[in-house]
């Protein structure tokens, strides 16, 4: 969607992630509606972990950086591992961090969705995302739930999906994020 402007962030700090391969494909699919895209290497921005006397002496540059990423960014995508059934440690302290002050995931369109190497993808761990993420104002697209099982198995030599219904799937998501937050920048109801 011409115009719009999509930031995508991967939950794994490791390279060759799982994530970081479904959330290259979701910036394609984004980026085939002619939308600007862009990501937030959690890894790159090496955000401190939170703590209200670091906050109390000034935000750190890297996390000023990262909230005018997230504030600048009509629609989230967002590929986050499940570590112990929940989210992992990176990502949350990133989502702690854009709390604090503004809230810059305050009227946020995101669409989630993970991969990991179980047979249940991500199913646990985007309950605890979606509440972490409703908490905050950010309207988390429902349907379709994305959950990339035995991760391992799920992506050919080239980074695609060795299944062409997951890539579908993906794209429905990403598809209905961008309609979305069209919706809510023009000022229609959304239904």
């Amino acid at each position: 969607m011409h115009g719009m402007k999509v930031l995508g962030i991967a939950g794994s700090l490791r390279r060759d992630s799982f994530n970081r391969k479904a959330l290259h494909i979701a910036k394609q699919l984004a980026a085939a509606t002619a939308a600007e895209v862009e990501e937030a290497d959690l890894k790159e921005l090496a955000l401190p972990v939170y703590d209200g006397d670091i906050e109390a002496e000034g935000m750190p540059q890297q996390v000023v950086r990262f909230k005018a990423m997230v504030e600048g960014a009509d629609v989230l995508l967002i590929a986050s591992p499940e570590y112990n059934h929940s989210i992992p440690g990176g990502l949350k302290n990133a989502i702690d961090w854009l709390s604090r002050g503004r809230n810059s995931l305050d009227g946020k369109v995101a669409a989630i969705f993970g991969a990991s190497s179980g047979p249940y993808g991500t199913a646990r761990g985007q309950i605890q995302l979606r509440y972490v993420l409703g908490v905050l104002n950010v309207l988390v697209i429902p349907q379709p739930m994305v959950y990339i099982r035995n991760g391992a198995e799920a992506f050919n030599p080239d980074g695609s999906f060795q299944n062409p219904q997951t890539t579908e799937m993906l794209k429905r998501l990403v598809d209905r994020a961008l309609a979305v937050s069209a919706q809510l920048r023009s000022g229609d109801s959304v239904g």
